[in-house]
């Protein structure tokens, strides 16, 4: 989708459909005499996505459409999102080659924020993963943004993330057999090579020399060998200390030898997502030249029940040296977590570490579907992290990890066990506990962890967005882009 901006009166824009966005305390669109359009706004009273569409022969604007945001005390900037999205939506399913979106009132949000905003939802929107589909979507159509002053930069940053996103999203949803951890290797050098981003690929045989047991032990089951993805970005000064960024990776996850039920098991391919999202966070921090130093890591493997599968009542040994005893072959991205997270820590010397993961199942049952859950060493970290999730409507929510729940990772026989305690529970603080395995790997940097297990991919549960189609949702790019750029 081409996406522009235009300082000029609504009246004078030439596009096939200009929407304007109107709210309860503010119903009338001011400047517009045009009496059949003020009488579709009073039909609309600026009801929460109540929408009437007037034909306007022989003016700029072939027709306009009054689009309610609601009472203006609680639009916030995802209602612009979803309402935005929601428009570009149907201006696809009308076949239009453009649309134009007005920005709202200024009592709603100032014109750069709403222009970022509306950018945002109306391209998420319009993402379709139709790559296997002989049918392939409708068109989409351009977009222009109506300002009364220069939006331009925030229009253009926000189609940035907006595509890294959609970037994001086409590479989660691929299938496991199109995309083990070779291709996404692949994926990612071919990521790097035309912007700023180093990219190198540790392979099997130097993940085992380097003493990688985490992911050696859940990788060695498949046919499709592991690999460590390291993506390098230095847009800040030279010699300042990196953020880093480690993303799981499972291309899919069967469980290993303590198999997973069979229903729903086809969503494991989004087992990667965590490793996809920080794919997408590197590529939109190049284009958008962030001025500051990034790595990504990201641990890739396929677990399965193979021949040569890591079995319940194994002892590893993981790279920071720690030895971990092994009591559920489904709680293997803690293993490959606790490996790049040591790694970046000792290779790069980051100022904070932040890792993303389709972790838990427990997260889903404690916070559902919309908001991911977050456990921190540092609690400065935590509190930008959970600002960034308010404005970009990715939440992320603190849990506890103290001193009770370490002790449920202690094992009789290695120095920690990669499930809770005690074990019939079998739940139990299970989110934690897996945080609790991830914070063994870290000595001194500030860490967060998100587990992003309910928030990856569209679920039963999920809200519904405009802006989120079915597939995986790319959850994670928006938030943590808009952490870096708070750092500055």
């Amino acid at each position: 989708m081409k996406v522009s901006s235009t300082v000029t009166d609504i009246l004078d824009v030439q596009t096939d459909l200009l929407c304007c966005f109107t709210t309860i305390e503010s119903p009338d669109i001011p400047g517009l005499d045009d009496a059949a359009v003020q009488l579709a706004a009073q039909d609309v009273a600026g009801r929460l996505k109540y929408t009437a569409t007037v034909p306007c022969p022989g003016k700029a604007p072939s027709r306009i459409m009054v689009v309610g945001l609601g009472s203006e005390s609680k639009i916030t900037a995802d209602t612009i999102r979803d309402a935005s999205g929601m428009v570009a939506k149907m201006a696809q399913k009308m076949r239009l080659k453009q649309f134009a979106l007005a920005c709202p009132p200024e009592s709603v949000a100032e014109a750069q924020d709403a222009a970022a905003h509306m950018v945002e939802g109306s391209t998420l929107a319009l993402y379709a993963f139709d790559k296997y589909k002989s049918k392939k979507a409708d068109p989409q159509p351009d977009l222009v943004i109506v300002s009364a002053v220069d939006v331009s930069d925030q229009v253009q940053a926000a189609q940035i993330t907006a595509e890294s996103v959609v970037y994001t999203r086409s590479v989660a949803n691929l299938p496991a057999n199109d995309c083990p951890p070779s291709v996404l290797a692949d994926l990612a050098k071919e990521m790097a090579r035309s912007r700023d981003v180093t990219c190198t690929v540790l392979s099997v045989s130097e993940l085992a020399d380097q003493g990688f047991g985490g992911i050696m032990a859940v990788g060695k089951g498949s046919v499709n060998a592991p690999r460590l993805i390291v993506l390098e970005y230095r847009g800040g000064p030279k010699g300042q200390a990196p953020v880093a960024l480690v993303g799981k990776a499972v291309t899919f996850d069967t469980g290993g030898i303590s198999l997973k039920p069979r229903s729903m098991m086809d969503e494991m391919k989004f087992d990667k997502c965590g490793g996809c999202t920080v794919l997408g966070i590197m590529r939109a921090v190049a284009d958008l030249h962030l001025p500051c130093n990034v790595v990504g890591l990201i641990p890739s493997v396929e677990n399965m029940p193979g021949g040569g599968s890591y079995r319940p009542g194994d002892i590893i040994r993981l790279y920071n040296g720690k030895t971990a005893e092994i009591l559920n072959t489904d709680a293997e991205g803690r293993l490959i977590l606790a490996d790049a997270l040591a790694y970046a820590e000792k290779t790069f010397s980051p100022q904070g570490i932040i890792d993303l993961a389709t972790l838990t199942g427990a997260c889903i049952v404690a916070l559902g579907c919309n908001v991911a859950g977050l456990i921190s060493s540092d609690d400065s970290m935590a509190s930008f992290i959970t600002e960034s999730g308010e404005r970009t409507a990715e939440r992320a929510w603190r849990l506890p990890l103290d001193d009770d729940y370490m002790d449920m990772i202690k094992s009789d026989v290695a120095d920690i066990r990669n499930l809770g305690m005690p074990r019939n529970t079998g739940t139990a603080a299970g989110t934690v506990t897996a945080a609790a395995f991830l914070r063994h790997a870290i000595d001194k940097t500030p860490w967060s962890h998100l587990d992003i297990a309910g928030t990856a991919w569209m679920q039963a549960a999920s809200k519904k967005r405009s802006y989120n189609p079915s597939g995986a949702t790319g959850f994670g790019v928006r938030l943590i882009l808009d952490y870096l750029k708070h750092l500055q």
